[in-house]
């Protein structure tokens, strides 16, 4: 796991994005450890961000992270999903979210 540089502002980069998402106020909560493996081989391994959201009573919190991507992974993505249902974890989120990219992957 990559620590990030500078996590204040890092975090204040993702409180931007979720309100520019979401259109609702978010505050940062915690951050959790997701270790996600298959088969014994890591597939994602880092933060999960978790914000309390505001205003907005069927999701009261988000989950953000980042990985990289791209040619050579130079590029960066932002994941972040709502607290619903089947999501109300940050450890819940990673392996929903893989598995969403790579039904996108394999459709592509």
């Amino acid at each position: 796991m990559k620590p990030v540089a500078n996590k204040s502002e890092h975090l204040d980069r993702l409180q931007v994005a979720i309100q520019e998402l979401h259109k609702r106020g978010a505050v940062w909560r915690e951050s959790v450890s997701v270790h996600e493996a298959f088969h014994g081989k890591t597939v994602w391994w880092g933060e999960v961000e978790v914000f309390d959201l505001s205003g907005r009573p069927e999701a009261k919190r988000c989950y953000v992270w980042s990985h990289p991507d791209g040619p050579q992974d130079r590029n960066e993505k932002l994941v972040a999903d709502v607290e619903i249902p089947r999501t109300t974890s940050a450890k819940a989120v990673v392996p929903a979210a893989i598995v969403s990219e790579s039904r996108e992957r394999t459709k592509a």
